[in-house]
This record gives C-alpha cells, sequence and structure tokens, in this order.
C-alpha cells in the first residue's frame, strides 16, 4: 500500500516478533499461536472499497476503543472474539508495545462467515436506491411512499457478500446467506445482529446519536459456536446521525466516513484505486467527526 506522511498516524503497522497473515482495509492481522491472534487497527481509511492514500490520525485508536465498549455492552447476547490475553503477553518489544497499545487486540482464532451481517434501521444508501427501483430492500418489501432516511418499520437484516480488497461488498437475499451458511446458522446470526443492533441503537439515542445502518462480522470456533468479531458499531461500520439534526427527505449530517465520501462524490474519480489524496482539512474535520462519535457514546476523550 502507498503511505502518506501525515504526523501521529499509523498506516501500516509494525510487530517484529509476529508474522502478519493479512493487511485487510484498515486491520493488519498477525499470528499468535494457534488458538490466538492480534489484531491492529490502522488509521487507514477506505471509502467505496478503495483504501485511501492518506490516513486519518487516531482513527485506529478510536475504532478499537469503540469496538471494547460494544463488546462489553453485548457480552450478554452473544460471545465475542476478545481473548482476554494482555498485550504484554504478545509483544515483548515496549516500544513496539507503546505504539500499538490503544490499537490493538489479542483474539481468538475463529472462522469468519464469508458474509456482512447488515442491520438497517432507516432508508438510506444502497436500500434507499433499492427501494426507490422495486419497493422493496434486498427483496424485503417495504410500505409505498417512504421518503428518504425514513425510519424502517423494523430493522431488517441485509445481508452481504464480503468482498476481497479492492472489489466492492454486494446485497444478497436472506435465501441466498442460507445457502452460503447454512438456514439454521442464517436465521441465529439474522437474530443475534438485529439484537446487538437494538442494543447498540437504544443506548446511542439515549446520547444524542441515530445508528441509521451497521454491519457486523461473525465467526465460528472449532465446535460450532457463534461469535461477533472483527469491529461493532464503530465509523466506520455504521451510519451515525446526530439525533438533533435529523429529518427525512434528505442524507442526514453524519458522525461518520460519509463526510469523505460526500468530498469524493465531488471529483471526477471512477472510485476505483489508487484514490486521491485528502486535503488536509478533510482529514482534521474526519478526525474530529469520528472523536466526537467515541466521545458521546462512551463517555471516552
Amino acid at each position: 500500500m502507498t503511505r502518506s506522511i501525515v504526523p501521529d498516524a499509523m498506516y501500516e503497522s509494525r510487530v517484529t516478533a509476529l508474522t502478519r497473515l493479512s493487511q485487510g482495509k484498515v486491520r493488519d492481522i498477525y499470528a499468535v499461536d494457534a488458538q490466538h491472534l492480534l489484531i491492529v487497527t490502522t488509521d487507514r481509511l477506505s471509502a467505496f472499497d478503495v483504501v485511501l492514500p492518506d490516513p486519518i490520525p487516531g482513527k485506529g485508536e478510536v475504532l478499537t476503543r469503540l469496538s471494547n465498549f460494544w463488546f462489553g455492552r453485548t457480552a450478554g447476547i452473544v460471545r465475542n472474539h476478545l481473548a482476554g490475553l494482555p498485550l504484554e503477553a504478545v509483544i515483548r518489544d515496549p516500544a513496539e508495545r507503546a505504539a500499538l497499545a490503544t490499537r490493538a487486540m489479542v483474539v481468538r482464532r475463529l472462522k469468519p462467515l464469508p458474509i456482512e451481517a447488515v442491520v438497517r434501521g432507516y432508508l438510506i444508501g444502497s436500500g434507499y436506491k433499492d427501494y426507490q427501483a422495486t419497493g422493496s430492500v434486498c427483496g424485503i418489501p417495504l410500505p409505498a411512499g417512504l421518503p428518504m432516511a425514513a425510519p424502517l418499520p423494523e430493522p431488517l437484516f441485509t445481508p452481504a457478500t464480503k468482498a476481497a480488497l479492492g472489489d466492492h461488498d454486494e446485497n444478497i437475499s436472506f435465501a441466498e446467506c442460507e445457502r452460503l451458511i447454512g438456514a439454521d446458522l442464517a436465521r441465529q446470526v439474522r437474530t443475534l445482529a438485529i439484537r446487538v443492533y437494538g442494543e447498540g441503537a437504544a443506548h446511542a439515542r439515549s446520547r444524542g446519536i441515530i445508528i441509521a445502518d451497521t454491519k457486523f462480522e461473525f465467526g465460528l470456533d472449532e465446535a460450532g459456536a457463534l461469535y461477533l468479531i472483527d469491529e461493532v458499531m464503530t465509523p466506520d461500520s455504521s451510519r451515525f446521525w446526530p439525533a438533533a439534526e435529523y429529518r427525512t427527505g434528505i442524507s442526514p449530517p453524519s458522525f461518520d466516513k460519509q463526510f469523505v465520501r460526500d468530498y469524493l462524490e465531488t471529483l471526477d474519480w471512477n472510485k476505483k484505486a489508487p484514490g486521491p489524496r485528502l486535503p488536509p482539512e478533510v482529514i482534521r474535520k474526519t478526525g474530529e467527526k469520528y472523536r466526537q462519535a467515541l466521545e458521546l457514546l462512551t463517555g471516552y476523550h
């Protein structure tokens, strides 16, 4: 990946004692042992499934803190991948450990399901485009005449395929989800995803944020038990709207990377790699929005 020089930002992690297994759009994953992985959340930013050349300083710390917050709040609903191993047991080098302390988590090795578990509470984005064309969202019929950003009668589970780096996720029907992972597991994922979203949406609303939609990832252990993995209800995986400024008929302002998407839409760019450079002001404002979301939802500064 092409690296940009942005002060106080981590575009790519470095752990000399561990083998890096993969590098995703945002996360670097390292092997710890046969049962555990180290996930480092960098400051990389992807938009339209393209990793941009400029990172957002501090973004990885925000995503890690917020995910850990939600893992804690939803532990009574679903198991999660956190292993409980301290970073000191995995990274011996003090300098490397200090650089990663706020953006790394030690997790269980699990088998990720080949789907994104998307839950929508409001009619926006690709769901609204689908509704305009078909009157449905991912094959689920909805009442006629709903405006953009309307609250849905009930949260919808609308799964998607997990695309390779540089490709686009694609919405799929629940029947296709059942074909991919099995009917029983598909129903279990749907139930848990909607419950976790409900817990998060209720808490967020009490703190002045609407979670319009979000996507989860799940994985299985060797016994077939289901776990919530990766990240949970962050500005990268969700649409966060300020409740005080919400109204239907528009795409509401947001605390997430929609700010970057809106800027990119003004450019003559085909949404394929390489991504365009971001102006300093867009980088600064995006970082502010991420930190504001963290503070409102968790009280962390």
